[in-house]
């Protein structure tokens, strides 16, 4: 059983490490000379990057929703780890997890819906651009917060027994 929650929290720290690179990087979409994230835009003017801001095309409403997803998605993982290494000292055994998977559903939906936006909202018509790795970090993480919310679930019915 120790190896299992060791497991679980390793899980559960590489999901905030790659949500908070998600959410701090600034590679969420790129060009050969340009690179945006959800706060700025990085462009490369002879050989040094510098910050600007965010062109008007970007929609205010959706990017400060996609940063306050991003936001709340650390926040929430972030409780939830922190909640779960609570609970192993303090909870019987057949509430133990629950809360730390009710944290781990809530950063999942966080993150979902803040890539979901962007995907939806920003760069429909650029062609010359790709998704930048922070962006598919988003998803990753969202994979894994999905992943160990489930594993909290399960496990709080199998230490009910």
């Amino acid at each position: 059983m120790l190896v299992l929650l060791a497991g679980i929290f390793l899980l559960h720290l590489t999901s905030i490490i790659l949500l908070l690179v998600a959410t701090i990087d600034n590679a969420w979409w790129m060009t050969k000379i340009v690179s945006t994230d959800v706060w700025a835009r990085w462009i490369l003017t002879n050989g040094t990057w510098s910050s600007n801001d965010l062109p008007g095309q970007y929609p205010q409403e959706y990017l400060q929703a996609v940063q306050a997803s991003s936001i709340l998605a650390c926040i929430f993982s972030s409780l939830g780890l922190f909640v779960f290494v609570g609970q192993l000292f303090t909870l019987s055994k057949g509430q133990r997890f629950t809360f730390s998977g009710i944290f781990q559903l809530l950063a999942c939906l966080c993150i979902m819906i803040a890539a979901s936006i962007y995907t939806d909202i920003f760069h429909k018509n650029e062609s010359d651009g790709w998704y930048g790795h922070s962006f598919i970090l988003a998803w990753i993480s969202f994979a894994f917060t999905f992943i160990s919310s489930i594993i909290y679930f399960v496990l709080r019915k199998k230490t009910a027994n």
